[in-house]
């Protein structure tokens, strides 16, 4: 089981195929398992690196709370770790905010950004949002909270595919090391606080900021901010998903991704 130190935690990490490194940096509540749709076909042309955050999957548990800097120093470790001098760099959600400061803190080290279904600062109602999240496994049970949140991720073309939802939420229900509590708690306190919006001019790598149309936990809006303010990003809308793209519609995201890093570097 591959593993390395961090902030004094021992996170778990992965390694598939060959070729440039490309890490995949995984969302609140969420471990390397979320991109178990999407990463086998990045793995065919890239070297793909994707690790549990602390308090998440097989990485050690939280004690206190941290920032989405300290977050990005870890995947920076990693790259330490796997010996990648540099890499091309996806984020989902809060995945994409932990990239953004990995590229700000460490530009030399980031070959391209991929940015899916994020943003450079939560509004208010995000927020209040974020917040409830994490607050709700000391409120409910897990089946509870997975039902309670599912409806912001997913689109109504998903409730309407029978089993979609039962058998997705089997899934979270039944995994193996599900996030902890504090670690849900916090990571949600992380993402409220985190503000790259005045720092984005110094992002200079290829950018894509990818965002699903039916969006409605992170609307489009804040996609395009977040594009706008990085100079020379690309902005692709994918249509008929939603903030769950990575399970919802992983053959689109897939595609978008390795047609603008094959644009971009082949």
């Amino acid at each position: 089981m591959p593993t390395f130190r961090a902030n004094g935690k021992r996170l778990y990490y992965e390694v598939a195929g060959e070729g440039e490194p490309l890490f995949l940096i995984s969302g609140f509540a969420c471990d390397h398992l979320i991109w178990g749709k999407v990463a086998p076909r990045l793995s065919s042309r890239y070297r793909v690196v994707s690790f549990d955050h602390r308090g998440v999957g097989e990485s050690s548990s939280v004690d206190g709370p941290f920032s989405i800097k300290e977050m990005a120093e870890e995947a920076a470790l990693l790259m330490e770790e796997i010996g990648a001098k540099h890499a091309h760099v996806a984020g989902h959600s809060m995945g994409g905010m932990i990239a953004q400061e990995l590229a700000l803190a460490h530009p030399d080290r980031v070959r391209s950004l991929l940015l899916l279904a994020s943003l450079a600062q939560c509004d208010q109602r995000g927020k209040a949002l974020i917040e409830s999240f994490g607050d709700l496994p000391r409120l409910v049970d897990p089946p509870t909270s997975a039902r309670l949140i599912m409806p912001w991720l997913y689109t109504d073309a998903f409730y309407s595919k029978p089993g979609a939802v039962q058998e997705l939420v089997k899934w979270l229900i039944e995994c193996p090391n599900p996030p902890t509590p504090e670690a849900m708690f916090y990571q949600s306190r992380a993402i409220s606080a985190c503000d790259t919006s005045g720092r984005l001019r110094a992002i200079h790598c290829p950018t894509l900021v990818l965002a699903g149309k039916e969006d409605i936990l992170l609307p489009v809006k804040l996609s395009e901010q977040l594009a706008q303010g990085i100079p020379g990003a690309e902005f692709v809308l994918l249509e008929e998903t939603g903030h769950g793209m990575l399970i919802e519609t992983p053959d689109s995201v897939a595609l978008a991704m390795l047609d603008f890093l094959l644009k971009k570097f082949d």
